[in-house]
C-alpha cells in the first residue's frame, strides 16, 4: 500500500514536501509550454479544410461597364451594292466603302480624253484611299490593252475593275468615257460626267473635308 506524506498544522504540507511539489508543478508548466511553441506538424491537416490564399483586390480586372466602342457598321446605298473583279483578278465589293465618299471612274484604254485625268488619278488617288476612295472601272476593250494602260499611267496604286462585260457602265447608264461619277457618304450621286484634273482634285479634297 503506498503512502502519503501528511500535512503539517493547518492542512499545509511540510517545507520539504512543498518544494517537491514546485518542483513537479514547473516541470509540468514548461512541457506544455513546449507544445504551444513548437514546430507545425508536417503534412496537411487531415482533419480541417485547406487555407484559402487571398487574391489581393488589385489584380482583379474590372468588368466593362460603358457601352461598346466599336462603331456600329454603316449603311450600304444601294449605289453601292455591286460586286466585281480587278483587272488582277482580285475579288471586290463596293459595300466596304459605305459610309465615305467615292469616286467611280469609268475609262476605256483606247480613249485620248482618258489620258489626261488618268495622271491625275494616279497622283492624288494614293493620298486619298482612306477617305475618298477613287475606282476605276475600266471598259469597252481587252484586258490587255486595260493593263496596258494600267502600267503606262501609273494606276496599280488604286482598284481598276475589269467591266469588259458592262454591267456597270450599264447600271450607271454611263454613255462615255471619260466619265466619273460622285458619290457622297450617304450614297446619293452628286455628280456624273468629265471632270479635268484640276476640278477632279477640288471635289475629291471637299469630300475628304
Amino acid at each position: 500500500m503506498r503512502s502519503y506524506p501528511r500535512s503539517g498544522p493547518g492542512g499545509r504540507l511540510p517545507a520539504a514536501g512543498r518544494l517537491a511539489a514546485g518542483v513537479v508543478l514547473a516541470g509540468a508548466l514548461l512541457a506544455a509550454g513546449g507544445c504551444a511553441v513548437g514546430p507545425d506538424p508536417v503534412g496537411p491537416d487531415p482533419v480541417g479544410p485547406p487555407a484559402e490564399v487571398a487574391v489581393p483586390a488589385a489584380t482583379a480586372s474590372p468588368l466593362p461597364t460603358g457601352p461598346s466602342s466599336r462603331p456600329a457598321p454603316a449603311r450600304v446605298p444601294d449605289t453601292l451594292r455591286f460586286t466585281a473583279r480587278t483587272l488582277d483578278g482580285t475579288a471586290f465589293s463596293a459595300a466596304e466603302l459605305a459610309g465615305r465618299p467615292v469616286v467611280l471612274w469609268f475609262w476605256a484604254p483606247w480613249c485620248a480624253t482618258c489620258a489626261s485625268p488618268a495622271w491625275t488619278v494616279a497622283e492624288i488617288a494614293p493620298k486619298y484611299r482612306d477617305t475618298v476612295p477613287i475606282v476605276g472601272v475600266a471598259g469597252l476593250g481587252e484586258q490587255r490593252a486595260m493593263k496596258d494602260f494600267v502600267t503606262e499611267f501609273d494606276l496599280a496604286g488604286t482598284p481598276q475593275l475589269d467591266d469588259r462585260a458592262g454591267a456597270l457602265w450599264r447600271r450607271f447608264e454611263v454613255v462615255e468615257q471619260s466619265t466619273f461619277l460622285v458619290i457622297d457618304r450617304d450614297g446619293k450621286v452628286v455628280h456624273q460626267g468629265f471632270l479635268d484634273g484640276a476640278d477632279l482634285t477640288r471635289r475629291v479634297a471637299a469630300l475628304a473635308g
